[in-house]
């Protein structure tokens, strides 16, 4: 790969952080189904993460915070069960 440019797009994109990328399904339950607001965020706090950021995000509940370990993370939880679909744990 001879082209300066394409080398440094390959590098950036190969050094940059990795992140939950791409749509992620939690339920495909419609909301009159999901647990509210409240509660989930009660659960979240329950596990041991400490809330910086709540949203919803497509079909799931996402936070960005910490957890008990006080790792910075990127979880996303089903909105009906509250269960842990998918994560991110920043590494030190």
């Amino acid at each position: 790969m001879k082209d300066p440019i394409r080398m440094i797009a390959l590098w950036a994109a190969l050094a940059a952080p990795s992140t939950l990328v791409g749509a992620v399904d939690c339920t495909a339950e419609p909301k009159d189904k999901w647990m509210s607001r409240a509660a989930v965020q009660k659960l979240i706090l329950e596990a041991g993460y400490t809330i910086d950021r709540f949203k919803v995000d497509g079909s799931c509940y996402e936070i960005y915070g910490r957890n008990a370990d006080d790792k910075k993370v990127e979880v996303y939880f089903d909105p009906v069960s509250g269960k842990v679909v998918k994560q991110k744990i920043e590494e030190r």
